[in-house]
Formats: C-alpha cells, sequence, structure tokens
C-alpha cells in the first residue's frame, strides 16, 4: 500500500547529491562513523551483535539476511545527507512548495442538494508552500498515516477542489482507497 510518509522521505531523498552507500560493509562503516566509531551502539541500533558489526566492517561478511539488509539500509537512509533534507524541506516549505500526482478515491463531504458521492481522479497539482510545510512538519513530528492523508486531503481540497475559496464553500474532502502516491520538491 502507498503511504504518505513513506513518498514523502522519496521525494526528500530525491535531493540528495550523492548515492547512499550500496553494499553491507559499506553502509555498516557509515553507521559505525555516524555513532562515533561505536560498534556497540550501531549493533544495539541494528539488534546484532557487536561481533557481527565488527566483520560487516571488515567485510567478513558480505551479505545480510533480508530483514538485516532492510533495517540497515533504512537507518543509512535516515542518517544519510541530514543538511541537503533540511535544506530541500525549508526550500519546500518556504518558497518552493510541492508537487503532488495522486491517484485516489476522494469522498466528499457537501451542501444539500450536491453530490458527496466518492469517486477516483487522478490530480497532478503544485501544492503551495503553507501546505509543503504542514505536511513536512506533521511527519517530522510523527503523526500517524491517517492523519498524514488527512492533511493531504484538506490541502487537494483547497487547492483543487475549492480552488482556494472561489468556488465549493463548504466541501470537505477524504482521501481514501491511494491506489498510486507520488511527490517532488
Amino acid at each position: 500500500m502507498v503511504t504518505v510518509g513513506e513518498e514523502l522521505d522519496k521525494a526528500v531523498q530525491g535531493a540528495f547529491t550523492r548515492p547512499a552507500p550500496k553494499s553491507a560493509g559499506a553502509q555498516m562503516r557509515y553507521l559505525v562513523k555516524q555513532h562515533q566509531r561505536s560498534t556497540r551502539r550501531v549493533a544495539e541500533l541494528l539488534g546484532i551483535s557487536q561481533r557481527t558489526v565488527e566483520r560487516y566492517v571488515k567485510n567478513q561478511i558480505k551479505k545480510p539476511r533480508p530483514e538485516l539488509a532492510e533495517r540497515l539500509e533504512r537507518e543509512v537512509r535516515v542518517r544519510w545527507q541530514p543538511q541537503i533534507k533540511a535544506k530541500a524541506k525549508q526550500i519546500a516549505a518556504t518558497t518552493g512548495g510541492i508537487m503532488i500526482d495522486v491517484h485516489a478515491r476522494f469522498g466528499y463531504t457537501a451542501a444539500p442538494g450536491s453530490t458527496d458521492q466518492a469517486r477516483v481522479r487522478h490530480l497532478t497539482l503544485a501544492l503551495p508552500p503553507r501546505h509543503a510545510a504542514r505536511l513536512l512538519q506533521a511527519q517530522e513530528a510523527g503523526v500517524d498515516e491517517d492523519d498524514l492523508r488527512q492533511i493531504a486531503a484538506e490541502a487537494l481540497g483547497e487547492v483543487y477542489f475549492r480552488d482556494n475559496g472561489r468556488r465549493a464553500h463548504g466541501l470537505e474532502v477524504k482521501l481514501t482507497d491511494v491506489l498510486d502516491l507520488e511527490f517532488e520538491l
């Protein structure tokens, strides 16, 4: 299932200027360096033994089991180029905004006499910086996926459906059944 949080992460990672380490040994060495050369801290972070971390660092082990490979990649991705990520988020939140391409079922709560039947739509829009800031701040605060989806729905409701207050006053939008979603900073 497509999630708003993961797609926001992918959009921010698109701003990276260098690729993250790919091999398990390089990823492990990067994490050890990030944790002040402490193999013990990295072992605790990944849920493996300190000796195993040391063996990856020395390239004595090259192929991690799938769950460890996933945790290792995720931890490296979280820590990779923090200044570049911060700058990309800051630009999106202040001047650039964020592009959203969503294919989902939209539900509506509208005034009496109008249709409120949910329907599938494919929208590609530029969200203004205030909406990008709200999404990114909510993600950093650790809100759950349902809240992130609701924030995205409110932004789409204002920008597309209500046309920034020029029409469809009182229309509330719900984002359900997300088929595809992409963000671009």
